[in-house]
């Protein structure tokens, strides 16, 4: 499989690209002859990452080692012997498409087994087709992050899923103790009743929390591996038909303004890239809606602060990342010698800028309107939120270049 781009190799030398600019690591990381050494032995929580091309091993080890202590297994066989060991990782970062045993063969073992069942898994592939994330989360994936991944995202994803793992696990110790002495619980003050019950209700919250990923792209939560395929298909058939309906209306979008792009054919090549940064806009502000609805940290006074810290945050990543964008636009258009390069480099700009805000405020009121109309926010929100990001993204930029570039 194609490897990831790398600081070093396996045994700690310079890949070609640094060995030419002079650049060395710091210090050589580990090898997959020696999987159990740990990177940062003063870190408390241990991630375990498997991979069969060496480079991707030694860039994520390389990402996490500062604030994690980290295992590398280049094939699923030591993978599931290293889970199964006297001391577990807290979490996995899994490949897919390995020789032998295929990562979806190795999550499908650690579910299955009672001693790694617990241990939270996010698949780091580059299979980005629908069928495949989802069939990664139906075999019990907390998350799936496609390549080529960004490595800011990956350690925002995998600090949330640590402490996670972390809260729920302190809070079955909890209630596990609780539960130990709930008889004599029973025959003391309303008071520890009281706690008792708020304990069990923040373990069924924090659970919410981990079947989110899988019900935001139409699984739900009573679905599992073993589900019949006819119920399974009756479950996800429906959300899938409306994802279709939502998608035609942003290709009816893009129609309006067929004669903006038979025009000026190099908008079709920054389409993608509003689309995406809009998209993932909204999808960080979806997470945290969606967190706070599930945690109850959403009350009245905090949705309308929610929508304007959402929007403000926008239009300062818009701004930030449609200068990158702006930027490009303006030297791909010199390059093609077209004679409005400037004004098309402003056009992406302000559409970068325009889509973010539409993006981020949608990523917040989505969840909460359609909590306020009894829908579940978490299975319905993901498919408005992209609808919204793609028709402001599509049609910000198009509209823009109709009207401004002649």
């Amino acid at each position: 499989m194609a490897a990831l781009p790398c600081r070093a190799n396996l045994n700690g030398q310079p890949c070609r690209l640094y060995r030419a600019c002079g650049k060395v690591p710091a210090a050589p990381l580990l090898t997959s002859e020696d999987p159990t050494q740990h990177l940062s032995p003063h870190s408390q929580m241990t991630i375990l990452v498997v991979d069969d091309t060496p480079t991707n091993l030694m860039l994520l080890s390389s990402l996490l080692k500062d604030d994690y202590r980290v295992q590398v297994a280049n094939t699923g066989e030591k993978a599931l012997a290293i889970a199964a060991s006297d001391s577990p990782p807290d979490l996995i970062l899994l490949d897919i498409m390995m020789p032998g045993m295929d990562g979806y063969e190795v999550c499908r073992r650690l579910k299955r087994a009672r001693a790694t069942q617990h241990i939270p898994v996010i698949f780091i592939t580059a299979k980005a087709e629908v069928e495949s994330e989802q069939h990664g989360l139906e075999l019990g994936a907390v998350d799936y992050i496609t390549k080529p991944m960004s490595p800011p995202i990956v350690l925002a994803r995998v600090r949330n899923h640590v402490a996670l793992q972390a809260h729920t696990r302190a809070l079955a110790q909890k209630v596990a103790e609780v539960e130990a002495s709930h008889e004599a619980l029973r025959l003391k003050s309303d008071e520890v009743t009281r706690l008792y019950d708020a304990v069990l209700a923040e373990q069924k919250r924090s659970m919410e929390l981990s079947l989110q990923p899988g019900a935001m792209v139409g699984v739900e939560k009573e679905e599992r591996t073993m589900t019949p395929w006819l119920r399974s298909l009756r479950m996800r058939h429906p959300w899938l038909q409306l994802n279709l309906l939502t998608a035609f209306v942003a290709a009816a979008v893009v129609g309006l303004f067929q004669g903006t792009i038979d025009r000026l054919l190099i908008l079709t090549m920054f389409l993608p890239v509003l689309a995406g940064q809009s998209g993932n806009t909204g999808s960080q502000a979806l997470a945290i809606t969606l967190r706070g609805i599930t945690l109850g940290e959403l009350r009245s006074g905090r949705r309308a602060a929610l929508v304007r810290k959402e929007a403000v945050l926008g239009l300062l990543n818009g701004a930030l990342v449609g200068l990158v964008a702006g930027g490009s636009m303006f030297i791909v258009a010199t390059l093609q010698h077209q004679h409005s390069a400037g004004m098309l480099g402003t056009v992406v700009f302000l559409a970068m800028i325009g889509s973010c805000v539409i993006s981020g405020i949608a990523g917040a009121i989505v969840p909460l309107l359609l909590k306020r109309l009894g829908a579940d926010p978490v299975t319905a929100s993901s498919i408005f939120l992209t609808t919204a990001t793609d028709v402001a993204s599509m049609g910000m930029l198009l509209g823009l270049a109709a009207l401004f570039v002649k």
